[in-house]
């Protein structure tokens, strides 16, 4: 009776309001077996909606509404080319700047059908050819005059809703909470619920940056666009039913069997298959020798049969991108499940032996994987750009483009915006919006305002409710596209006829498909990503060999072969050590390697321990971490069935590593690799719950096949429930413990240039001020930016840490540049009159650099506000104003010293001359607190401490309340406080400031390692 072929999902960018899973649920319902998604100028969504259409039983047509200033038309797709031409006029509609869609059509036709009631279009496409046009009518949007267009035209009408809105029944009832679930079918009261048509006017008012009340009716859709059933649909077209038997015609011509699951690689320089594979092959036993030595037995067996999988798969052509990338850069990461392959290791694309630290490979490729797997690279972060540069330099915009993000509403954005359209405020929206975390989803953030700590005693306006009732339904509606963080898609012929392609702020290409959907489609993504580690690890080398003549070899070099490292590391003192800094990392490499650990603990491999311990911090894994750490301090264990020694012998009975999912599977209930795999993937996903009872009870059936008792089963699924979330493999791991090793290297033996790395790079777990703080502890000297000494970024030498210019706030670069530059070509400055004449910076950064104290060594602390006048003088002479060059200056009073610390706070974000704790050391010393240093010796007892905020991380028990824990440092030592749930209802407002807190609790002691449960919050200044 009729079909839906105009119909708009969540991923309509500000338009959409239901998701394609929601739509093709509520298609279903109404007894729909064919459903058109036609987003606005887009295929955002193509490979999510093929398979949730198919989930749904629904057979999906692909097409989109192309809507550009002056003409509309959907576009469906009636077999691939019709989708090819499909993608690439929507590249040509974002990427041309006097695009136009008559003549785009007319270029793109073949293969596309055509609805439209636009008569300039038509009318222009009709003189072509009338095959596949039709003249759309559609409730609710001039239905006559469309009707007498396809009279004119002799074009055949086609009936459309424009689907955007859900149709449901209440009767006089309230609707329920999910209407979907309630659909009547064949009811003439079936109407549009306002919720769905308030939010589309919302993300409306949010796109155009207006206000609700302003928004006009041609801004927006109509309330008739709504998801009907077919009934109600005839009941709009008793005139024309011919329009309801071509939404047949047209479905029964449009390809609803798609299949996206060919894997599309890149070519490499036009080599065919046969040849890359042999280029591959060469490269491989090159590679081996170079890595070995010689190719042994085992190298040699592991080769074959890496490379007869990658043979098998196609693979041969992406490794030899990815290898031709990765030589582009002296120094970088392989990661991910791909530092599992041996070939990649000898092509030099990652740099942890996969056979000598057991790396399962079939984690990263096996012969029954479907999906295309991708590797992932870290290359130096500021060398990631040209990177870039050069992929695109050597495949062009035609076969390349970056994959993207597709950017949402998060729940402090959803608040603000819907807030914003109601017309609150800026203050007010500001005071509800800066206690909600960045991190929570939107409906986390509704749920928060009614009942987190954070909102207690709030009374909330009816405004305030119906913005917190809308923003919790902001949650998976597309807002615009962002470039991902490193994904590069290469393909063999053209990017544009698999996926559209826009154009990014940055200038490079992008496509319209996020991670999943571009792996979805079969495109293979190389991730080109940037790492802060690898650049501070390069500047520390480059200062070490300038100042010291010390010369490292990178690609030789053994870092955890050396004394001081290996002490860092077992007391955790690994701030600025990438992907060992965080607190639950330290507090966990604190407690392994604790004073009161036994001697056996130390004889574990210390890489592998990194490995395991980086790898097992993750959300659910808590009980598991304790019983680690008892594992390795020598508790006695056994297995909890004799056929996981083979996979958990090495971390010791416990399952760490994502890939021992997979073993697990196999090795104690049958699963093939790639089964396994499948379960590997469904523990992490959301919405997962159906598919992973059906891999449970294979998972149980299977163990019990092999006399495994239910309860072992039981046990060992629980271990492996406690992945859900994030979790890592270890070849990911182990990639990123060998990078930290030489952090902690670098840090242990060369701490000034080391920390100076670490805060000029920036983008570290910690802020600037924690690492100066940490300079402090290794015995660094903290020198205040000088106009003679600091370059603009940090600099360490000897026991030494200067401040770089990078630091001042406001100080433009070109203003820091041309100073550089005059002092490294004319040598340095002899005074603050020279500096004038010869730098001939802005009034402005020549005033920032005096009140950050720039010229103090050159002229005095105390001619602060002396320079001020002289500046000013100066500034006025060179305009001729006021002054003559005669003008006596005046002779001000220095600055007192509270003046001078708060210019330093104001011109450098933070105090660096003392330790701001430093300032309030009478008022502590009053309260007699205990040293951050000495903690361990208080276990058990009631203390009072001081600190200064340093980091925080705020979870939620097992019963889903709040709590938070905090790091802070006093001026001997860091120190981490837990706040549990009651505590933090109580005093969770004044957490997080940058203030002196003093602080009440009991010590705990936990293997050896003490930290504060805090039962008391308070500030030393006030």
């Amino acid at each position: 009776m009729f079909i839906h072929l105009h119909a708009h999902s969540s991923l309509s960018p500000n338009w959409g309001v239901h998701s394609p899973e929601a739509l093709c649920s509520h298609a279903a319902l109404l007894g729909f077996k064919t459903l058109a998604i036609t987003d606005r100028n887009g295929l955002y969504g193509v490979p999510r909606f093929l398979d949730v259409a198919r989930e749904a039983g629904i057979a999906p047509i692909i097409g989109t509404e192309a809507v550009t200033q002056n003409n509309r038309a959907v576009l469906l797709a009636s077999n691939e080319e019709g989708y090819a031409n499909i993608s690439r006029l929507i590249s040509d509609l974002h990427c041309q700047k006097n695009f136009d869609l008559v003549q785009a059509i007319s270029e793109y036709r073949r293969g596309i059908i055509v609805l439209s009631d636009d008569r300039k279009l038509l009318s222009v496409l009709k003189q072509q050819s009338d095959e596949g046009l039709f003249v759309e009518l559609s409730p609710g949007h001039a239905m006559h005059t469309a009707l007498t267009l396809a009279r004119d035209l002799r074009l055949p009408p086609v009936a459309t809703s424009r689907a955007l809105l859900r149709a449901t029944r209440y009767g006089r009832q309230a609707p329920p909470s999910d209407a979907f679930s309630s659909v009547t079918v064949g009811s003439d009261t079936l109407t549009p619920p306002l919720d769905d048509f308030h939010l589309h006017r919302v993300l409306r008012a949010i796109h155009l940056n207006t206000k609700l009340s302003r928004l006009k009716p041609e801004m927006t859709a109509t309330e008739s666009d709504v998801l009907y059933p077919p009934q109600k649909m005839a009941e709009f077209f008793p005139h024309c039913p011919e329009a309801l038997q071509n939404t047949l015609r047209i479905a029964s011509l449009c390809k609803t069997d798609w299949d996206f699951s060919s894997i599309i690689f890149p070519a490499f320089r036009e080599l065919g298959t046969e040849a890359a594979f042999e280029t591959l092959l060469e490269r491989a036993r090159q590679g081996a020798i170079w890595r070995y030595g010689c190719i042994t037995d085992q190298v040699q067996a592991r080769l074959d049969k890496e490379l007869s999988i990658i043979r098998d798969k196609g693979f041969s052509h992406y490794f030899l991108v990815v290898e031709e990338l990765t030589k582009q850069s002296e120094r970088t990461c392989g990661r991910g499940s791909a530092a599992a392959s041996l070939v990649a290791y000898c092509l030099g694309i990652t740099h942890v032996d996969p056979i000598r630290h057991n790396l399962f490979f079939e984690r990263f490729l096996n012969e029954g994987r479907s999906d295309p797997p991708d590797i992932d690279v870290d290359f130096p972060w500021d060398e990631r750009d040209a990177i870039l540069d050069f992929a695109f330099a050597r495949y062009g915009a035609r076969r390349a483009a970056m994959v993207a993000n597709q950017v949402g509403f998060k729940g402090r954005s959803a608040l603000r915006e819907v807030a914003k359209v109601y017309g609150l405020p800026d203050y007010e929206i500001k005071e509800m919006t800066e206690r909600i975390s960045g991190f929570w989803r939107a409906e986390q953030s509704a749920a928060a305002v009614n009942g987190h700590p954070l909102f207690k005693g709030e009374t909330l306006s009816s405004d305030w409710q119906e913005i917190i009732s809308t923003a919790r339904r902001l949650n998976g509606q597309l807002r615009h596209l962002s470039l991902h963080c490193g994904g590069l898609v290469i393909v063999p012929d053209e990017i544009r006829k698999y996926v559209p392609v826009e154009i990014s702020h940055k200038g490079l290409p992008l496509i319209q498909w996020e991670k999943d959907q571009t792996e979805d489609a079969g495109l293979v993504k190389i991730d080109i990503l940037g790492n802060r580690s690898l650049a501070v690890i390069r500047d520390a080398m480059a200062a070490v060999k300038e100042q010291k003549g010390i010369d490292i070899d990178y690609a030789t070099w053994r870092p955890l072969e050396d004394e001081r490292t290996q002490s860092l590391l077992r007391r955790g003192l690994t701030i600025g050590c990438f992907y060992l800094e965080s607190p639950s990392v330290r507090l966990l490499l604190r407690k392994i390697w604790s004073t009161t650990a036994p001697p056996e603990t130390f004889r574990h491999d210390l890489f592998e321990v990194l490995v395991q311990a980086s790898s097992i911090i993750r959300p659910a894994a808590n009980s598991f971490i304790q019983e680690y750490v008892a594992r390795l301090q020598g508790k006695p264990w056994s297995h909890l069935h004799p056929l996981l020694e083979s996979v958990l012998g090495e971390t010791l009975g416990i399952a760490i590593y994502q890939e021992q999912i997979t073993q697990i599977a196999m090795e104690l209930a049958g699963f093939s690799a790639s089964e396994g795999d499948q379960l590997r993937k469904v523990i992490t996903k959301k919405h997962r719950e159906k598919r992973l009872a059906d891999f449970r009870a294979k998972f149980m059936a299977g163990g019990a096949e092999r006399g495994v008792s239910e309860k072992v089963l039981l046990g060992i699924w629980d271990q492996i429930l406690s992945f859900a979330g994030y979790s890592f493999c270890k070849p990911h791991s182990a990639s990123y413990a060998l990078l930290s090793g030489k952090a902690a290297y670098m840090k242990a033996n060369h701490p000034a240039q080391f920390i100076a790395a670490v805060i000029s790079n920036q983008g570290g777990y910690y802020s600037p001020f924690a690492y100066i703080s940490e300079g402090r502890r290794l015995g660094l000297a903290i020198l205040p930016p000088d106009i003679n000494e600091s370059e603009y970024h940090y600099t360490g030498k000897e026991k030494t840490l200067r401040v770089g210019l990078m630091q001042i706030d406001g100080l433009t670069r070109d203003g820091a540049d041309r100073l550089l530059k005059e002092r490294r070509e004319q040598g340095p400055f002899a005074s603050f009159k020279e500096f004038l004449h010869r730098a001939r910076l802005q009034r402005a950064d020549a005033e920032r650099l005096v009140k950050a104290g720039c010229f103090d060594a050159l002229e005095g602390e105390e001619k602060r506000p002396a320079l001020l006048w002289e500046l000013l003088h100066f500034q006025q002479q060179a305009t001729a104003l006021l002054f003559e060059q005669k003008t006596e200056l005046p002779h001000p009073p220095p600055y007192d010293a509270q003046l001078v610390l708060r210019q330093e706070v104001e011109a450098l974000g933070f105090l660096v001359s003392r330790h701001p704790l430093a300032l309030y050391k009478e008022q502590w010393q009053r309260h007699r607190p205990i040293k951050a240093s000495e903690l361990i010796r208080h276990s058990g007892k009631w203390v009072t401490m001081v600190g200064w905020w340093i980091t925080t991380k705020t979870v939620e028990d097992k019963h889903g309340r709040p709590m938070e824990f905090i790091s802070f440092e006093d001026v001997t030592s860091i120190f981490d406080a837990t706040f549990f749930p009651d505590v933090y209802a109580r005093f969770c407002r004044k957490l997080s400031q940058r203030r002196p807190y003093l602080l009440k609790g009991i010590v705990e002691e936990e293997f050896g390692v003490a930290t504060l449960r805090v039962k008391w919050v308070g500030f030393l200044d006030g």
